[in-house]
């Protein structure tokens, strides 16, 4: 002999390791496979917010271009304008004017903004729901 023990594991004992090894690794490839579920979903989360952020960049943009407008064409006006009485009453009704269009701005920005927070929400749900799903 050459001194060596020889090893030997009972067979019960090496079937109860091949079970443990294969549902550790069955285990493993669930979460490996929820955890690149979640990762695509927060992707899609981030596609989805840089979108809705995009579209309220766009439509503040857009505010912004009608309030220059209406300041040059009342710039225009007041240019125009034959005596002080016409000069105030352009002032008048450029500020009624750009008040309603302020108070419409804002509450299409409220509204914009509350959806892009519900959006995200509702996202961030999804994606809490399939991870933990997954497993």
């Amino acid at each position: 002999m050459n001194g060596k023990t020889p090893y030997e594991v009972p067979a019960e004992m090496r079937e109860f390791a091949e079970r443990s090894v294969e549902q550790a690794r069955k285990a493993f490839d669930g979460f490996i496979g929820a955890a690149q579920k979640a990762v695509e979903t927060a992707h899609g989360s981030a596609e989805t917010a840089r979108v809705n952020t995009h579209d309220v960049s766009r439509k503040a943009i857009t505010y912004a271009e009608n309030n220059v407008a209406a300041a040059f064409d009342l710039a225009q006006k007041l240019v125009k304008s034959k005596d002080l009485t016409e000069v105030m009453q352009h002032q008048a009704d450029f500020l009624k004017a750009q008040m309603a269009a302020l108070q419409t701005q804002f509450k299409e920005m409220g509204a914009a903004a509350q959806d892009v927070a519900t959006k995200a929400a509702e996202t961030v749900s999804e994606t809490v729901s399939k991870a933990t799903k997954a497993k």
